[in-house]
């Protein structure tokens, strides 16, 4: 119908991942002088047609919002009442280009059933709705996902997805991942000698890379949370690295302690007289400070991103891994060279 054909052309002139590419005009419009009787003769009139009518809103001759009302104010008042003296006049409102995923927080925040969507000068021009802010926080979670798991978002139900689309959802950031993972082999090489003096040295290599990536994902999950959420920000970067340091050292002294007494115990069992108490102090000290680094780096990369206008889930598991890997490399050998003089 014309009607439809006129709101589908609005609608498109926004982006899909703004305010305006998500509303619907499908909303409830009142005059600030009606009365509460006329109201409802609107309500009646129009409601077939709207996608909710729980929550109106009230306009001036020339569409700017001002005000809101539900229905059950409409209903526990007065049929002469005007619509001015009943309406909250301090509205929560977005404008067409804020960011989607930004509005469906609100509806978190505030608990509303819609939101309303005006322009650049205030008039109205659509709502957005629970259902609406539902599906977007779902489809958002599922780019986080995937993003965090190293792959390329995809709107298709895994099995109806093709294997070729999955080799080039996922393959980029192998490809990515593979070639950033040569400096960690170039590190290894770097200390090949001092490996030769002590071979017990490259068997730990393993646990100390595993230990610095889990440390430094726990932290970037936590921060990532925090963010989507909107309880973190940019001036949040001092007390989310004074509390992850705190924790970090807990934590690395707790690994430090264990890892100490097992390679004191199991580990020299197993390997022999190479596990030397200077060997064992080496991994527990070098375990502590890794530990350190990966959890600072894990919360501050995802906050840096999101400043600098990227998704923060792209600094996720995969990526700080990789990072963390190097960063644990060069503080092993350097503190074994240190302590064991080779």
């Amino acid at each position: 119908t014309p009607e439809n054909r006129r709101d589908i052309n609005e609608l498109l002139k926004y982006a899909s991942d703004s305010a305006g590419g998500t509303m619907t005009t499908e909303y409830m419009r009142l005059r600030a002088d009606m009365t509460v009787e006329q109201a409802f003769a609107v309500i009646r009139r129009d409601a077939y047609d709207k996608e909710s009518v729980y929550t109106c809103y009230v306009t001036d001759d020339n569409r700017h919002l001002i005000g809101v009302i539900d229905v059950k104010t409409l209903l526990l008042s007065d049929k002469d009442a005007r619509i001015a003296d009943l309406m909250d006049p301090d509205v929560i409102y977005v404008t067409t280009s804020a960011d989607r995923e930004e509005v469906a927080h609100l509806f978190e925040k505030y608990n509303f059933i819609a939101i309303p969507v005006t322009d650049a000068e205030k008039r109205l021009v659509g709502i957005i709705t629970f259902d609406d802010a539902m599906d977007v926080i779902h489809e958002e979670n599922e780019e986080d996902f995937a993003k965090m798991a190293a792959m390329a978002p995809s709107d298709t139900p895994y099995l109806k997805t093709g294997v070729f689309t999955l080799w080039k959802n996922r393959i980029p950031w192998l490809l990515l991942l593979m070639v950033t993972a040569t400096f960690t082999g170039m590190i290894i090489s770097s200390f090949e000698s001092a490996l030769a003096v002590n071979l017990a040295l490259s068997a730990f290599i393993p646990m100390l890379m595993d230990t610095g990536g889990n440390s430094g994902s726990q932290a970037s999950v936590t921060v990532i949370r925090g963010l989507s959420l909107g309880e973190i920000g940019w001036r949040d970067v001092p007390r989310v690295l004074w509390k992850e340091l705190r924790v970090s050292i807990l934590c690395g002294l707790t690994l430090s302690v264990v890892t100490f007494v097992k390679l004191l115990t199991l580990d020299r069992w197993l390997m022999g007289p190479d596990v030397t108490v200077a060997v064992a102090f080496s991994v527990a000290l070098t375990l502590l400070v890794t530990v350190c680094c990966a959890k600072l780096i894990g919360c501050s990369l995802p906050i840096l991103a999101k400043k600098l206008g990227f998704d923060p889930a792209v600094m996720a598991s995969p990526f700080i891994t990789t990072v963390v890997d190097a960063v644990s490399l060069l503080v092993y050998f350097s503190i074994a060279k240190a302590i064991l003089g080779i």
